[in-house]
């Protein structure tokens, strides 16, 4: 019987909603191991961070250092490693965004574990559901060893919400060694957006390849997302084609969302597309193709001109909304 520890990634001061969801995640984990939740932030200036964490009842593990300001794969690798041996973890547990599926796979090459990726639901101690086949199968697979690392898909659980007893804070100091220490932060390029995060926006707006030009983005998609207060995304044959950047693909091998509400927009419904928005609650698709896979899926579909259809409904949530 040991513990549960949950990987917290932060941004700007702040824990994303993935976060949240990793940690709902562990904390259904710890009950079914039999130990208790612990939660890692690692970082520079964390005394905040780590405070707001405790609050979600769990008790939280900090590592503070100029070496962690910045995510760096190895000094990470090794820090989460030895929070591990001196916790008594049994199950490392974190979500699959970029960070994730970066550091879960080096800690459990670094701890020799078995690892379980994208999982969707957790069975027992040892037992995980996963997708295969871009969703058209679940997996049900178990590792025996321990430790174990988890990462799980952020639209499988819900966020963790705070309520009841506050957890307790612990500082470790941990320096990386030599071999941790040889990659350097140089800078972090992070697109700017008013918009919401793609992967945590209650409505999202995804155009393909039907649009033609990243152009057409600029004039027939963006104004949609803005009346509707929606994130834009992209299928990965509009990114692949250069339409648009790719930290706006949707897709197997781009994001997985599943927000109350999807629009696909020209996207005709590759495999791989709908591996990564078939979760929506509500699909509205938009192709003059009705032989196309979207409307397989779609709760709503429009077989129409995208370059009539969309304006017109652009200025349609306008009037609602100015009403």
């Amino acid at each position: 019987m040991g513990n549960v520890l949950v990987v917290a990634e932060h941004l700007h001061g702040k824990f994303p909603k993935t976060t949240l969801v990793g940690l709902q995640a562990g904390t259904q984990a710890a009950t079914l191991v039999g130990g208790k939740c612990l939660a890692a932030v690692l970082g520079k200036g964390i005394d905040g961070l780590a405070a707001e964490l405790a609050e979600y009842g769990v008790d939280v593990v900090g590592v503070e250092g100029d070496a962690y300001e910045h995510y760096l794969a190895d000094a990470y690798t090794a820090a989460v490693a030895e929070i591990v041996a001196r916790k008594d973890v049994e199950m490392v547990v974190g979500a699959a965004t970029a960070v994730g599926k970066d550091l879960l796979p080096r800690v459990a090459a670094r701890l020799g574990a078995g690892m379980a990726s994208d999982v969707t639901a957790i069975v027992d101690a040892h037992t995980f559901k996963r997708p295969m086949y871009a969703g058209n199968a679940i997996a049900t697979v178990q590792v025996e060893a321990s430790p174990r690392v988890v990462s799980v898909r952020t639209t499988a659980f819900d966020a963790a919400s705070k309520g009841g007893q506050k957890g307790t804070v612990e500082k470790l100091a941990i320096t990386p060694d030599a071999a941790h220490a040889q990659a350097k932060f140089v800078a972090f390029a992070e697109t700017k957006s008013d918009r919401p995060v793609l992967t945590e926006a209650r409505i999202v707006c995804s155009g393909g390849r039907g649009l033609k030009n990243g152009e057409n983005f600029t004039i027939y998609l963006e104004p949609l997302c803005d009346a509707l207060g929606a994130a834009m995304g992209a299928s990965r044959a509009a990114v692949d084609a250069g339409f648009v950047p790719n930290d706006l693909q949707v897709g197997q091998t781009g994001k997985v969302v599943a927000p109350a509400l999807y629009i696909a927009v020209g996207i005709s419904g590759a495999i791989q597309h709908l591996a990564g928005m078939k979760d929506s609650k509500v699909i509205v698709a938009i192709n003059k193709d009705e032989e196309a896979p979207i409307f397989q899926i779609a709760d709503y579909g429009l077989v129409a001109d995208l370059f009539k259809a969309v304006p017109e409904l652009t200025e349609e949530v306008k009037k609602l909304k100015g009403a």
